[in-house]
């Protein structure tokens, strides 16, 4: 399959360096056991297309008996996306779902106008050694969809379409790219693949997307005959036709975009919105603790805590 037919063949090096608009270092946390981290919102950059948060959690290694306990917090404007590359998650949230994640699934929560999750090791992964590796993120909504009832959607690993090429594997897990589409519902033009590159392999990036980004999350790759490391963040001039080529020992990147949405979002703690005044009365509301009768409710079989609101 062509990766894009607007696209012809060609060297990496048929644009400058100046084609990244943002070079973005992420942040690290230590949260005890595994380190986080946090790419997107940047200091210089808050959104990709729709992505606003982007968090990259391990590689860890666990010991018999221990885990991963996010407990029951909520969340506003936004969809957030589990994508792992190795280790399992247990996922209950407020509109009843309760689910297991694996390498390769997708997990899609939106929030809208409120939801509470968890997300925990199952209890079937301790009883060994475990690990966790994998990406967090969040897109915000369209100002049209903020208010939306809550809803999850799990897509396994093999609804999800897998395009490949003579060394290159695209796997697509939100919106449309290379001609593919994936089965989430989208509310703006969205892309976000998971993409392996074998040694020199070369990849054009969609060049249908306002906003286009790439996150290494292993190897490395050249952009004009620059090289960029593992853990490192480009967005890229929009328009510019953009061709990257791996490194020696190869690259798994993901590939992340769309339409910029109608103006920036406020996000304070896990709230997202277009105004300080749905942040302020989601923050009420969680503070009241009043589970069930507004917004937020915890989910069902993880109701004995959850994480309070910042001060």
């Amino acid at each position: 399959m062509s990766w894009n037919p607007a696209l012809e063949p060609g060297c990496p090096d048929e644009v400058g360096v100046d084609a990244i608009e943002t070079l973005i270092v992420p942040r690290s946390r230590d949260l005890g056991g595994f380190e986080v981290r946090r790419a997107l919102p940047a200091p210089k950059r808050q959104m990709v297309g729709p992505f606003i948060f982007f968090d990259q959690a391990g590689p860890a290694e666990l010991l018999t008996g221990q885990g991963v306990d996010v407990r029951p917090h909520p969340h506003i404007g936004l969809g957030t996306v589990t994508y792992l590359f190795r280790g399992d998650f247990h996922h209950r949230d407020s509109t009843g779902a309760d689910q297991i994640i694996s390498p390769g699934a997708l997990n899609w929560m939106v929030a809208g106008r409120g939801v509470t999750h968890s997300e925990r090791t199952p209890e079937a992964a301790r009883r060994g050694p475990n690990g966790l590796f994998g990406i967090q993120t969040w897109l915000a909504l369209p100002e049209a969809q903020e208010d939306i009832a809550p809803s999850f959607a799990h897509h396994g690993r093999e609804t999800l379409p897998v395009i490949q090429d003579d060394g290159v594997s695209v796997r697509l897990i939100l919106g449309t790219a290379y001609g593919a589409s994936a089965p989430a519902t989208m509310y703006s033009d969205t892309f976000y693949a998971d993409v392996a590159l074998e040694p020199r392999r070369r990849l054009p990036m969609p060049d249908d997307h306002e906003d286009r980004g790439i996150y290494i999350v292993d190897g490395s790759i050249s952009v004009a005959g620059e090289v960029f490391e593992a853990g490192r963040m480009m967005v890229f001039r929009p328009g510019d036709r953009i061709t990257v080529a791996a490194g020696e020992q190869g690259a798994r990147l993901m590939l992340l975009g769309g339409a910029t949405l109608e103006g920036p979002r406020y996000i304070w703690w896990n709230f997202v919105a277009s105004s300080k005044e749905r942040i302020e009365a989601a923050k009420a509301e969680w503070r009241a603790q009043a589970w069930g009768t507004g917004r937020f409710d915890l989910p069902a079989g993880d109701r004995n805590e959850h994480i309070p609101l910042p001060d």
